[in-house]
């Protein structure tokens, strides 16, 4: 019984399929300006990888900002719910998801069966975002995938009291006219998200065992920053970014074995 979870978010589409309980495909590609090209185009490389035809699929749920966009047959489910089924999937014992995207941060309390209790999201604010370090890396002439090891040299991490990408890129700026080290700038950066996150995650239940999902989980130096400010270890599943796919497809399987 093939299904599959497609999640469109701002700035990658990613789908995963799944036969029974295992996840036998999975893919990832830029959303770019067409959500609804991007949606059928992760699909399509999901169902090509698992060697099948869309046909062939039972069910598809589709998830994330651009889930009512798509133009084939599934049904739609937020990414707040699939997140949590899909971190509830991979690690059953978690009960706080912190998903850092592209353009949203959101923090999700979960019961024993991966169901929402209550959820704060950030989605006005590119604060804490994806998007916030591509705008730091790039005001520090350093590439995004490096700022997460470079941070952890850091001895004395700057001073970034501002949250608002704008102000915080300014205050970059600033920092590197000082004369502050880049590896003290990234550090710095990656305490204000870390401020952030923890601020807005304080406004629900925060359980022992948490789990982080979205792009920036890649980002070891965050991870670390989070760490300290909710003083314990945080869980990054090996696909962090596929979370809210996986967990579409979670629901996908089981609304195909209620049809049955």
């Amino acid at each position: 019984m093939p299904v599959a979870g497609v999640d469109i978010g701002s700035l990658t589409a990613k789908a995963v399929v799944m036969d029974g309980n295992e996840m036998i495909a999975r893919s990832l590609i830029p959303t770019g300006h067409n959500s609804r090209e991007a949606g059928r185009r992760a699909l399509e490389l999901a169902l090509e990888e698992a060697g099948l035809k869309e046909s062939e699929v039972d069910a598809v749920v589709a998830t994330g900002y651009g889930r009512l966009a798509v133009d084939f047959e599934a049904e739609r489910v937020t990414e707040i719910t699939c997140h949590a089924r899909g971190a509830h999937f991979m690690h059953p014992d978690t009960r706080t998801v912190i998903d850092l995207g592209g353009q949203d941060s959101k923090a999700i309390a979960i019961d024993e069966r991966g169901k929402v209790l209550d959820f704060v999201m950030n989605d006005k604010c590119s604060a804490g975002t994806g998007r916030f370090l591509e705008v730091m890396a790039h005001a520090l002439e350093i590439e995004l995938d490096d700022m997460g090891e470079l941070s952890l040299g850091s001895k004395s991490p700057a001073s970034i009291s501002s949250v608002c990408t704008v102000f915080a890129e300014s205050e970059v700026v600033s920092r590197v006219a000082e004369g502050a080290s880049k590896v003290d700038i990234v550090a710095g950066i990656h305490q204000a998200i870390a401020s952030r996150v923890y601020a807005m995650a304080a406004r629900i239940p925060i359980e022992t065992k948490i789990l982080m999902t979205g792009g920036v989980a890649r980002n070891i130096g965050v991870v670390r920053a989070l760490e300290a400010k909710f003083s314990r270890e945080i869980c990054v599943p090996e696909m962090p970014q596929h979370t809210g796919a996986l967990g579409a497809s979670v629901i996908a399987r089981e609304k195909a074995a209620a049809a049955v």
